[in-house]
């Protein structure tokens, strides 16, 4: 889509160098201002308002962009000998490394290629720069990760003096010479082909799927273009005879939903085009977790109790720094040939400490650690909600609120002096070496006394 119309009729079209823009009876190959060829024009450009923008290559291209050198090689941002691929730039993406590949099979595809362990602080620093940029569009933006979000531009003409579509081109170019990372911009009428369209023409990429092509667009794609139709459900799809959007767009959806049940009526929907589903400031995070991928396998339940109580500092982190409470943990475990158990367990209240995650996931790991070998562990907390009145410390166990306060003492320690200042005792001993060694839990409180 987006392609350059030639016509009789006046079609909208817009620069994206120079920004600008026109109505009008034909659209010339290079801008008549700047003489740049980056047009973008379409017959229903500026009366569409629902957007999807999407980082190119983001982990990667924040570090190109600190560190010049390495421009034009092959990036990978992952690491670890059995880790998998975080992202990769366009380069390392033409030998065939893909996101979430694993590490040995991106190694072996593309040998030369320069690997970076992922710096998520640096990368949430640069997420929220861009995220003020989308502040300042429109009140109506819904983040979908740290490096895309969905954007409702309608109403916002007559603030910012220009359609939708030229509002997006400032931004894309805002965000590349200011920021000094790029986007892909995907323009529609709902969030479904919106999020298509993003994907259409990266990177540097300004999509537009209007409504009068909606059905046509989607016709000859395949099913898999259908966001939630995973490998499984498409083989299920095709061996039922459905190939393309096209043939669900043919199917009576009473017949769909009688094969598929809820999934079969969303299918009809969605190869219809069709998405209700508005632009929702207020998206509730569904939950927050913690894992990680050892170099060896692990069977021992010693063992992967540290690995799980270094997992469940991280979520608590986590849930403090969104000021966050959760009633459900969920262990996660992945055995040496790559099958995935997961295991749950209701708490009477929700929390964010560290203390009680920890033991809520020991008691789902006792029960899994009967010598199988495991490849990652991870722990997750679903059930989401304000932190504003729970945990309170007077009204838990004497032993459970004064490691509640113990913990509270650590976190503050932490937050003046950095994460290491305080290192849980069995953490501590698992350090490969006792360089800068930080204080103990039990001297939390003491340190934090010193500092009020």
């Amino acid at each position: 889509m987006g392609s350059i119309a030639r016509s009789s009729r006046h079609v909208d079209w817009l620069c994206r160098d120079c920004l600008k823009w026109e109505t009008s009876g034909t659209v010339p190959n290079r801008c008549p201002a700047c003489g740049s060829p980056r047009m973008r024009s379409h017959d229903e450009l500026f009366a569409l308002s629902i957007a999807h923008v999407d980082c190119d290559a983001f982990y990667a291209s924040v570090e190109k962009r600190d560190d010049p050198s390495l421009r034009d090689k092959p990036l990978i941002i992952g690491g670890g000998a059995r880790g998998v691929v975080s992202t990769c730039c366009y380069i390392a993406r033409q030998f065939g490394v893909r996101s979430a590949m694993p590490m040995f099979k991106a190694r072996e595809l593309c040998p030369d290629a320069v690997i970076i362990k992922p710096n998520m602080q640096k990368y949430v620093d640069v997420s929220r720069q861009i995220r003020r940029h989308m502040d300042a569009l429109t009140p109506l933006v819904e983040p979908i990760s740290i490096d895309e979000a969905f954007l409702d531009l309608t109403g916002t003409e007559r603030v910012h003096k220009a359609p939708p579509a030229l509002s997006l081109a400032r931004f894309a170019k805002t965000i590349a010479e200011k920021i000094g990372v790029t986007i892909s911009v995907g323009l529609s009428h709902n969030k479904f082909l919106a999020k298509v369209a993003s994907d259409l023409d990266k990177p540097r990429g300004f999509a537009v799927i209007g409504k009068a092509e909606t059905l046509t667009f989607l016709a000859p794609k395949p099913i898999s273009l259908i966001y939630g139709v995973g490998k499984v459900f498409s083989e299920t799809l095709k061996k039922d005879g459905y190939h393309t959007i096209g043939q669900l767009q043919d199917e009576d959806p009473i017949r769909l939903m009688k094969l598929y049940g809820e999934a079969g009526s969303r299918l009809a929907r969605l190869s219809q085009g069709q998405d209700a589903r508005k632009v929702s400031v207020d998206s509730e995070m569904k939950s927050i977790s913690s894992e990680t991928t050892f170099n060896t396998d692990i069977a021992t339940l010693e063992d992967l109790s540290t690995e799980l109580l270094k997992c469940t500092e991280r979520l608590s982190e986590r849930l403090k720094a969104k000021n966050v409470v959760g009633d459900t943990v969920t262990l996660k475990l992945k055995t040496s040939g790559f099958r995935l158990r997961t295991r749950a367990r209701h708490l009477m209240m929700p929390t964010q400490l560290a203390n009680v995650l920890y033991e809520a996931g020991m008691s789902l790991l006792q029960r899994e650690a009967d010598g199988t070998p495991f490849r990652l562990i991870g722990i997750g907390v679903s059930g989401l909600e304000a932190a504003d009145g729970f945990d309170p410390v007077d009204l838990l166990e004497p032993l459970v609120a004064r490691k509640a306060a113990a913990e509270r003492a650590m976190d503050s320690v932490r937050s003046r002096f950095g994460r290491a200042a305080v290192v849980r005792g069995r953490l501590y001993t698992s350090r490969p070496d006792n360089q800068s060694a930080p204080a103990s839990e039990e001297e939390a409180e003491d340190l934090e006394s010193k500092f009020r």
